[in-house]
């Protein structure tokens, strides 16, 4: 079985990338604010996790910004580099390299706030695929809208990928400044978080795609919220649970926090770096891992007459461009 360490990692274009010597696919993961600017440290057990599963590992290091949508572009513009890059540097390390060309091997998984990020690349690829839809315009202004239809002209979209959101946090201007008087005054301004929340969950809503979507959420998460929750308007995990299941989302609630995901193997310990919670725990106590594989394998082998959609981000109405 191959092992991962942090020395496996090596910096291609602006990600750090763990090659696989026999990839059977490439995830690529974007974790929370803080925890997910040293993505290969916080969360090293669960990518060592996916490694040993036979996945090749990009974990895109967090960039802060209250521009999101620029942010989601900006992924996937390294996501285009990634796979310029990825063969030669396989084929010069002997290994495996068939896969790295395959749009369709590559998968999406994100924490937290990471989460959005993602759910914005699935939104995007919806622009691409029905330039005529006023959806975007009608939630976000005809020049916001205009702006990215002009950036998604060169770029690609991540079709037929399947994407994973681990207690995902769909986050606003109140969330990522602790003071609600300037958060207010920020979004006021027009300088607060865009997408806002509402207008993020009101894209969703109104999307038709989201078909190979899956969801692990934590019964005492505070921040993204469980399916125990009662009101959707403040929990964001609640709010996916309602509005997608009917798009054949696979979800999981696990027992744990907001952190779940995040910590270091140590021996037969998860070291889990959340000085609110325990921090040392048995592995054997830890299912986050083996239901993210599980999840991954249940995306990858789904019956595709079983989704309403041939892929993640295609419209039951719309053939492939």
């Amino acid at each position: 079985m191959a092992t991962l360490s942090p020395g496996h990692f090596q910096p291609v274009a602006a990600s750090w990338v763990a090659l696989h010597p026999q990839p059977k696919g490439v995830v690529q993961f974007i974790g929370g604010a803080c925890f997910g600017s040293f993505p290969t440290l916080s969360y090293g057990h669960l990518l060592q996790t996916i490694y040993q599963e036979g996945y090749t590992v990009v974990a895109m290091p967090f960039r802060f910004s209250f521009r999101h949508w620029g942010v989601a572009l900006g992924l996937l513009e390294e996501q285009q580099r990634l796979q310029i890059y990825l063969p030669e540097l396989a084929r010069r390390a002997g290994y495996e390299d068939e896969i790295y060309s395959q749009s369709d091997r590559y998968a999406w998984l994100g924490h937290s706030l990471g989460c959005k990020y993602i759910a914005l690349l699935e939104l995007l690829c919806g622009v691409e695929l029905d330039p005529t839809d006023s959806t975007l315009a009608a939630v976000i202004g005809e020049k916001k809208a205009r702006w990215l239809r002009d950036r998604l002209v060169h770029t690609p979209t991540i079709w037929n990928q399947p994407a994973q959101l681990l207690a995902p946090d769909i986050s606003d201007t109140t969330s990522a400044v602790p003071l609600k008087a300037l958060a207010h005054l920020l979004d006021a301004l027009g300088l607060g978080v865009q997408p806002t929340r509402s207008q993020t969950l009101a894209l969703i809503d109104r999307s038709r795609l989201f078909n190979l979507t899956a969801m692990v959420s934590f019964t005492r998460d505070t921040v993204a919220g469980s399916v125990q929750d009662r009101c959707p308007a403040t929990s964001d995990v609640l709010w996916l649970y309602q509005h997608l299941s009917a798009k054949h989302l696979i979800h999981r609630e696990l027992e744990g926090q907001h952190l779940e995901p995040i910590g270091v193997k140590v021996g037969a310990w998860l070291v889990d770096l959340n000085p609110l919670d325990k921090l040392i725990k048995p592995l054997a106590h830890w299912p986050t891992g083996r239901c993210v594989l599980d999840f991954f394998h249940q995306l990858r082998h789904r019956d595709d007459t079983a989704a309403a959609a041939p892929g993640v981000m295609a419209a039951p109405a719309l053939p492939r461009p």
